[in-house]
């Protein structure tokens, strides 16, 4: 099927350029599990000769999310961290990352503890102060790494600014679209050269697959990523690549039900006397509520808050029912998360701290539940915690 730009999102998702096996019509992409490929001769090889340089069922993924995220070529991987070391490798040693201070804890751990045995230096900056972010800024730095929103704070970072910043000084732009997915943010278009995922979490959106993404915009850096893809070699299995690209299938309804269940969640927290603060770009008080609404086209389906302390947090995870208490996000059910020892164990307590990433902060990822069920669930559990700390 020919590529159709006036189609809108929603229907690219179903009709693209995998909407039938052109051989066999069928309308599922067939599950190649050939690790090797005959070739015809000596001087005449075929498209597929390995399956870590390339496979039919991975590349059918690749060209899914490229086209989704209006780019030249996607990678895919064998996780989220596992796109993001090797976007990484693209730097040499005496290379210099200018990136967002409260990102992920598993980026802050290859930033800190890996590359640094590289010599590839690194300053964490606010990346919602482009003042900041140009004061950071070094004759050697390469890379800006932006996530935005930010996990698990939930900051808006302005990707056209940093993106013009960092071609200014002849660097690249990296920006984690985990949250929001293509569905939602579009950062290639606003001048980001390399778009990375974990598409463990919306992008397949059933927690029943681990696996990575990156998209680029300019050829040239595309081939410099698939020779490091091949190199590298931490590609995505074949029945992962299935499992993603059937996830991708509905991925505008989840988002869409996930995303009006989180506004009404997060305006129900944000009203609460039990609730200090809630981090949510959809609300009109957070910070980056205009900027959220200039780039993006909602504030997505994940958001955070904070309790009165580490004692009300335990107490009110002890009492929710809905949602389960885990790592991960993105997916049909709701997550709740403790970011001080789940998502952001790796970093040091006194960085967590800094960063307002405190052990009265939980996470949620909103799923496809009725909202009015949770935000019941929430009063129950903020109730008796409420109840049990008068006891004490």
């Amino acid at each position: 099927m020919s590529k159709d730009h006036s189609m809108s999102f929603e229907t690219k998702l179903l009709h693209n350029n995998q909407k039938y096996d052109p051989e066999t019509g069928a309308v599922s992409v067939p599950i190649q599990h050939a690790s090797t490929f005959h070739q015809k001769d000596i001087d005449t090889f075929g498209k597929y000769d390995y399956s870590r340089s390339l496979n039919p069922t991975r590349e059918a993924l690749e060209e899914v999310i490229a086209e989704l995220e209006e780019g030249t070529r996607g990678f895919a991987f064998s996780s989220g961290m596992a796109a993001i070391s090797t976007a990484f490798l693209l730097l040499s040693k005496g290379d210099h990352v200018v990136i967002t201070e409260d990102v992920y804890g598993g980026t802050f751990r290859m930033v800190t503890e890996v590359l640094t045995r590289f010599g590839i230096e690194h300053t964490f900056v606010d990346m919602t102060n482009l003042e900041e972010v140009k004061a950071a800024v070094r004759p050697n730095t390469k890379v800006f790494y932006v996530e935005t929103p930010s996990n698990p704070l939930l900051k808006v970072t302005d990707i056209r600014a940093i993106s013009s910043l960092a071609k200014e000084h002849g660097a690249l732009t990296f920006v984690d679209n985990t949250f929001l997915t293509p569905a939602l943010q579009k950062p290639l278009a606003l001048g980001a050269d390399i778009v990375l995922h974990s598409a463990t979490k919306f992008l397949s959106g059933h927690s029943d697959v681990v696996a990575g993404l990156a998209v680029v915009k300019d050829p040239g850096l595309a081939g410099s990523l698939a020779f490091l893809q091949n190199s590298f070699g931490a590609v995505l299995g074949v029945q992962d690549a299935w499992l993603v690209l059937r996830g991708i299938k509905t991925l505008h309804v989840r988002l869409e039900q996930s995303v009006k269940s989180a506004e009404k969640i997060a305006s129900f927290l944000e009203e609460h006397p039990s609730i200090k603060k809630v981090h949510y770009p959809g609300l009109e008080e957070h910070p980056g509520y205009e900027l959220q609404k200039k780039q993006a086209k909602n504030a997505g389906a994940v958001l955070s808050f904070e309790l009165e302390d580490e004692q009300a947090l335990r107490m009110f995870v002890g009492n929710v029912q809905i949602p389960v208490f885990a790592v991960s996000l993105g997916a049909v059910e709701s997550i709740l998360s403790y970011p001080a020892k789940m998502s952001h164990a790796a970093m040091p307590a006194a960085e967590r701290e800094q960063r307002g990433i405190t052990s009265s902060l939980l996470r949620l990822s909103v799923g496809l539940e009725n909202a009015d069920d949770i935000i019941e669930d929430f009063k129950t559990a903020l109730t008796a915690a409420e109840q049990t700390r008068q006891k004490i």
